[in-house]
């Protein structure tokens, strides 16, 4: 009795280090937004089989969407999982929150992303929570206009984190455009020797 509860013993802490092992490999948290069950008629009948739409992301600016469909619903969130992880996305933020304020629109669906103080939270419902959980955002505040179909609401969530700038990096571009258009104003008007020393150097 004594070498049978060992035994068991021993399989249990086996497990629990397969389940902390497969927990440290997997550096991103999955979001499952919709399961449906969808049926094919077919010659001999109906096929019955379940349609997982999942979100994924690493907490730290990527994040990817995707769709998965099996016999099962482990296996198709798996395959949605797996599809998601090809096709991740770099979004800009800023610290805890969105750089600025942004409209996308997808379908019938838009999505406005606006930036909240540290504390806030992410207010937010359905899809748009789950990309924001994802993606790493901790303060957000969002509001959804038109149709509340899932799966454009995602995408025109997406689509908005895309289009987010980074401030800094706009700032730099804008400076050196304003120092490349004075240089073209003092080309015009220095004499063409001092023109043509400038082009020599």
């Amino acid at each position: 009795m004594v070498s049978q509860t060992n035994s068991n013993t021993n399989r249990g802490k086996r497990r629990d280090r397969r389940g902390r092992n497969d927990e440290e490999k997997n550096p991103y948290i999955e979001k499952v937004v919709s399961v449906r069950r969808v049926s094919k008629v077919v010659k001999g009948g109906r096929n019955l089989s379940f349609a997982a739409f999942v979100v994924i992301g690493d907490e730290k600016g990527k994040v990817g969407f995707s769709s998965g469909k099996a016999a099962a619903v482990p296996d198709a969130v798996r395959k949605a999982v797996t599809t998601a992880k090809k096709e991740l996305e770099k979004i800009n933020l800023k610290g805890t929150t969105v750089p600025h304020e942004v409209i996308a629109k997808f379908g019938a669906s838009k999505v406005m992303i606006r930036p909240a103080a540290q504390g806030t939270g992410i207010i937010a419902g359905g899809g748009v929570r789950a990309v924001m959980e994802a993606v790493g955002v901790k303060d957000v505040i969002s509001k959804t206009h038109g149709s509340n179909n899932v799966f454009n609401v995602v995408k025109a969530t997406m689509k908005a984190l895309k289009s987010m700038e980074d401030l800094n990096k706009s700032k730099i571009k804008d400076e050196s455009t304003s120092l490349f258009s004075l240089l073209e104003i003092l080309d015009e008007l220095l004499p063409s020797e001092f023109t043509f020393f400038n082009n020599k150097l």
